[in-house]
């Protein structure tokens, strides 16, 4: 019997789910009787701020939103955004007979839950609903088949978000009063930062080193096979090439050093291996000209590789970022919506494992699409790697016990895209593995001067790819090769004689260790097993609006910021941002999920420590101690931390960055000394690119007043200065001029053009950009044309009437009749006259259309034609690379259309306008007006909270 049969029997079901969209796919699943609605995610939480925390509390609880004194019990608030879907849902649950809880089945949805059943205060029955998919199966079945709430999930996501807060709210202050107001502090983003850091400080310490090597380019020599056998070379296969290229690979037995050999101070880790300069090598390669080579060895051996796992939440943020272009939290947000409209199954998991009806789908479509040679005889299992894994999820896959192939599901753009990764991994991890052979071919030869040296080629023939004809994995290293890649060799056997047709001489210099993508950070983080693969998308999110991290192509770049922030950090909190106490909290927090561990004699230990004796804290601090030390005691004493030391890293030469309130600047000598240098450093300067060479330059240029001169009219004296928002001039006035009250003079100031530099603008420059604005004339009707100059760029001013000018010379040249001929124009609405690309990226992976950068009136951005993406704080037109391109849009995309707004409340106030009526008339006019302004209120609340839950969503961290 149908879920709906049984309703109408036993009355009406109330089933609250967490998104609105995932509500009206439900409800077609579910039909009459039921009536599902969203509680647009959390409906409570711990306090914003002390305002939202109820009268009652006083002292630290208004503080910290958690009563430290009273086993850490948190104080939760109904969220303000909330009160009117919290309401809707008291008066649905009146009319209802029994309610369903089908929130997210993990730890986040399991305590979205629990607050429902805590706020609603229900008197009917009560189930919890789970289910990884939105298929009406899969409803169905979870309808059929509820279970009680899960305490002890709801246990540990209420410890982590304690944990949490208490993190936060103690040691951001830290940050706020010894390095910049705004700041924050995490238990996973600080390490994330950390990281992040420390990859910079590695580059930053590198030094290069040069090393050459030869390549020789052979072919097999007919002219000593064998006598009455077939030439040496042999014949193979067609597709087979004529000639091998092998490296040099030792010299009189010691292996030649290649970059792997090399520390990062660009030492030799090893005096065994031979070290070749270039005199060296061209040395050896002229020696080698005439010389003989045979073939010392061929070594093979069979080549396999199985198929990778299906895909969790960490490994689809990889692959998306390699081969879509997708950030991390663009990704989960596609994703969100394949789930949501049941095309896959729940996108935060952390299992490799398939379901029975998932192994039979993806087994038929191998069987279908490729032939039963591609299918093994038995399924595939995957074991899960990840510690601690919510096991009850399956891997991410196609809903449904059949897979729909891509062209059947009708998705277009990013989720086509998305979906068809999903899917191609699923399949080929039920497929055979790939076969074939790996080859590796020695090449010996004596050369002029009696030294022996050896090359060697290496190769590879897939014979049966198996599982790579329908998926192949990526790789975060551009250059590395992928597995589906062959490198097929000569027939050569040993003793086979070969010529030498070329060899070079080739020089490499190591390289600093590559910067993180958002790629391989969550894939550091997993590895190093800190925080959770669920909320990592939401953690990068957070590092990159911190101003911590920016990007340079898909690179995350730490800004100046970061250093000063992960310096204070280590130097007084070590413990917090310890990569292996990071993980050791996991643990604990994982083990108290289980039932193993107590949640308030932990959260009693991490923050009061153990004991009351002295030195807890520190050892929390310095990393000596206990791993969960007295956190109250650490941050309540901040004499020990000296602001200006903790953001102050030597450069060289009596050279010192500094990280200042309002952004980075280089520094030498002591403030108001007479040899004092200062000088500010582009915000988005990469740390690694601030040599001693750069910041003398930057200290080289003219900074402070630079005076150009006295203005003959006024007398006063006219100056050049860099400001924040950058070059300007001024004029100084006499000393005594009031600067505020009735009475207060300000200073005439412009901006420089942009064709203008410090550098090189005069007093005349100055004073003519000072006249601004300047009257261009009266027009016909007595109106008075000025031209001025705005934030947006030049432009002329009729009264109310504004219209652009073309370039900020015109500012001063246009005349009279120029400006009335541009006002005799229609004045362009919307859109201006298209400008030409500042730069092309080339074609978008996933609209695939030609993707340009544009200026436009907010800055910069990118553009297909058909999305639109401005670039962010530290992109910039010179640097942005194709792939930041593809990757704004990519993000830009998963957010969705904005939404417009319907005028019908603009409309009724017009026809009010245009039809007065009595007084009783508009009364009810009013409290219509009144009305309809509440509900589109409600409504806009409803939406920015759907909103700000999606984004906010497992960000526990």
């Amino acid at each position: 019997m149908s879920p709906t049969s049984e309703t109408a029997k036993g009355g009406r079901r109330l089933v609250i789910v967490e998104s609105p969209a995932k509500a009206k796919t439900i409800k077609g699943y579910l039909g009459p009787g039921y009536v599902v609605e969203a509680s647009v995610g959390h409906i409570r939480d711990l306090p914003n701020g002390a305002a939202e925390v109820p009268e009652k509390y006083t002292g630290e609880v208004r503080r910290l939103g958690v009563d430290v004194d009273h086993d850490f019990q948190p104080v939760y608030v109904v969220n303000a955004d909330k009160k009117a879907q919290v309401k809707k849902l008291k008066d649905l649950l009146k009319d209802s007979d029994e309610l369903f809880l089908a929130t997210d089945e993990d730890r986040e949805g399991e305590a979205i839950a629990w607050h429902l059943q805590e706020v609603l205060k229900p008197k009917i029955p009560v189930k919890r609903m789970v289910f990884h998919e939105i298929t009406k199966d899969a409803i169905r079945a979870a309808v059929a088949n509820p279970r009680q709430l899960n305490q002890k999930l709801v246990d540990a996501q209420e410890t982590r978000r304690i944990l949490d807060r208490l993190y936060g709210y103690e040691v951001s202050p830290v940050l706020w009063k010894k390095v910049m107001p705004r700041l924050s502090a995490g238990r996973v983003q600080s390490v994330a930062t950390r990281l992040v850091v420390e990859r910079e400080r590695e580059r930053i310490a590198f030094r290069s080193a040069e090393y050459w090597d030869l390549t020789g380019t052979f072919s097999p020599t007919s002219d000593f096979a064998p006598a009455g056998g077939p030439p040496s070379g042999r014949a193979g296969d067609a597709s087979d090439p004529s000639s091998l290229v092998a490296r040099l690979q030792s010299v009189d037995g010691r292996r030649v050093a290649q970059g792997r050999d090399f520390d990062s101070l660009g030492q030799l880790k090893s005096p065994n291996t031979l070290h070749l300069d270039e005199a060296n090598a061209r040395a050896l390669a002229a020696a080698l000209e005439d010389t003989r080579f045979a073939v010392r060895s061929v070594e093979s051996k069979p080549y396999r590789r199985s198929p990778y796992a299906p895909f969790r939440t960490t490994t689809l943020q990889q692959e998306a970022s390699r081969k879509l272009g997708f950030g991390a939290k663009a990704t989960m947000q596609v994703a969100q919506k394949l789930y949501e409209n049941g095309y896959i199954t729940y996108m935060r998991t952390d299992s490799t494992t398939l379901s029975d009806t998932a192994v039979a789908a993806a087994r038929a479509q191998v069987t279908q699409l490729y032939g039963a040679d591609y299918l093994p005889a038995q399924p595939r299992t995957y074991a899960g790697k990840v510690k601690n894994a919510q096991e009850a999820h399956e891997a991410i896959r196609p809903s449904g016990d059949r897979f729909r192939t891509p062209a059947e599901t009708g998705l277009t753009g990013d989720q086509f895209k998305l979906y068809e990764l999903i899917w191609k991994r699923t399949v080929a991890s039920q497929m055979k593995d790939a076969t074939g052979n790996s080859v590796t071919v020695r090449i010996g030869g004596t050369a002029s001067d009696g030294r022996d040296v050896e090359f060697t080629a290496s190769g590879k023939t897939i014979t049966f790819h198996g599982f790579l004809k329908a998926y192949v994995e990526g790789a975060d290293d551009p250059n590395a090769e992928l597995d589906d890649r062959e490198r097929r060799l000569p027939q050569v056997a040993e003793g086979d004689a070969l010529t030498a047709e070329e060899i070079t001489v080739d020089g490499h210099a190591t390289k600093p260790p590559a910067r993180y993508t958002e790629a391989s950070l969550v894939k550091e983080l997993e590895e190093r097993e800190i925080g959770r693969p669920s909320t990592y998308a939401s953690i990068i999110g957070t590092i990159l609006d911190r101003g911590y991290v920016f990007k340079k192509g898909t690179a995350l770049v730490p800004s100046f910021l970061s250093f000063a922030v992960v310096n204070l950090l280590e130097k007084h909190f070590g413990r917090l941002v310890d990569y292996d106490f990071t993980a050791k909290m996991e643990d604990d927090l994982d083990r108290i999920a289980r039932g193993e561990a107590q949640a308030v004699p932990w959260l009693r230990r991490f923050y009061f420590g153990e004991g009351s004796g002295a030195g807890v804290a520190a050892d929390a601090g310095n990393g000596d101690g206990d791993h969960l030390g007295g956190l109250k005691e650490l941050v309540t004493d901040l004499g020990a931390i000296d602001a200006r030391e903790v953001s102050s890293f030597p450069v060289g030469n009596g050279i010192v960055l500094r990280v200042g309130r309002y952004g980075p600047y280089v520094e030498r000598g002591e403030k108001d000394a007479e040899d004092h240098q200062r000088a500010d450093v582009p915000e988005d300067l990469a740390p690694d690119e601030l040599s001693v060479e750069l910041a003398e330059e930057l200290l080289a240029k003219p900074s402070g007043d630079f005076e150009l001169g006295t203005d003959p009219a006024t007398g006063h004296t006219i100056v050049a200065k860099d400001g924040r928002y950058g070059p300007y001039v001024t004029e100084v006035l006499p000393e005594g001029t009031p600067k505020t009250g009735k009475n207060a003079v300000k200073p005439r100031t412009a901006s420089l053009f942009k064709s203008m530099s410090l550098d090189t603008v005069t007093l005349d420059d100055a004073l003519k950009l000072m006249s601004l604005p300047r009257v261009v004339g009266t027009d016909t009707d007595g109106t008075e044309i000025t031209a001025q100059n705005g934030r947006y760029g030049p432009y002329l001013k009729k009264g109310t009437d504004s219209r652009s000018l073309q370039s900020e010379e015109q500012l001063f040249t246009i005349t009279l009749e120029e400006a009335q001929a541009i006002y005799a124009q229609p004045k362009q609405r919307g859109r201006a006259a298209a400008k030409p690309p500042l730069k092309e990226l080339g074609t978008d992976p996933v609209s695939e259309k030609p993707v340009v950068v544009k200026d436009g009136r907010f800055g910069p951005y990118v553009t297909d034609g058909e999305t639109n993406a401005t670039l962010r704080s530290g992109d910039s037109v010179e640097t942005i690379t194709p792939e930041r391109g593809f990757e704004l849009l990519a993000e830009k995309r998963a957010k969705g259309p904005a939404k417009k707004t319907a005028k019908k409340t603009a409309a009724k106030k017009t026809a009010a306008k245009k039809a007065p009526a009595k007084k009783t008339a508009a009364k009810k006019t009013a409290a219509k007006k009144t009305a309809a302004a509440k509900k589109t209120t409600t409504a806009k609340k409803t939406a920015a909270a759907a909103k700000k839950t999606a984004a906010a969503k497992a960000s526990e961290d």
